[in-house]
């Protein structure tokens, strides 16, 4: 970071840590064990499109993933634009849910399309509930959201869950970067 950078009051953002995603089937442990969610088996990676050629270029990467994948890879588009890549496993295949997501991540980042990735989500559910761990590229961090309907969300549980898991994910400390994803795939 430069001088004018430090005038202007710029920061350089936290580079992601892709091989973070695979803390998670530990701290899947100790969310079942502690508070009872299970993963679901689906997951997905959300990133935003570009506009003219470079969203060509992303169209044409994501459409290589699917194809290559054997159908094991859906694509959805949000009502805000965002476009979410679903993976769908076992519930009790966690490792190769995380393995496949850091696949897609990673084929994005290599194709230059870092900068358009916004997090990777991983659904769990209490059998009543659903949880979704959140990890967010441009921070570095992760984060619950517990929705609780529509357009709502249990801060309680999220707040609850940062407690139990805290210790074996980096979780965001600025609580108001912790955005609802309502409507994402799974939740």
């Amino acid at each position: 970071m430069g001088l004018l950078d430090i005038l202007l009051g710029r920061s350089k953002a936290v580079p992601p840590n892709l091989d973070q995603l695979f803390q998670l089937p530990s701290a899947a442990i100790t969310l079942e064990t502690a508070a009872g969610y299970r993963p679901t088996g689906s997951g997905s990676v959300c990133f935003k499109a570009a506009e003219g050629g470079g969203f060509t270029a992303l169209r044409e990467e994501v459409d290589k993933l699917l194809a290559l994948d054997n159908g094991k890879l859906t694509s959805t588009t949000d009502s805000y634009g965002f476009t979410w890549l679903v993976r769908q496993t076992a519930p009790d295949d966690l490792e190769t849910l995380v393995t496949d997501l850091h696949a897609v991540n990673t084929s994005l980042v290599d194709a230059g399309f870092g900068g358009s990735l916004l997090c990777t989500l991983v659904n769990f559910t209490n059998g009543s509930k659903p949880l979704g761990l959140i990890y967010l590229y441009k921070r570095g961090t992760w984060y619950p959201f517990a929705p609780a309907g529509a357009d709502r969300r249990d801060n309680a549980t999220e707040l609850q869950i940062r407690s139990i898991v805290g210790a074996d994910l980096r979780f965001e400390a600025d609580l108001s970067r912790w955005f609802p994803v309502y409507g994402a795939p799974g939740l």
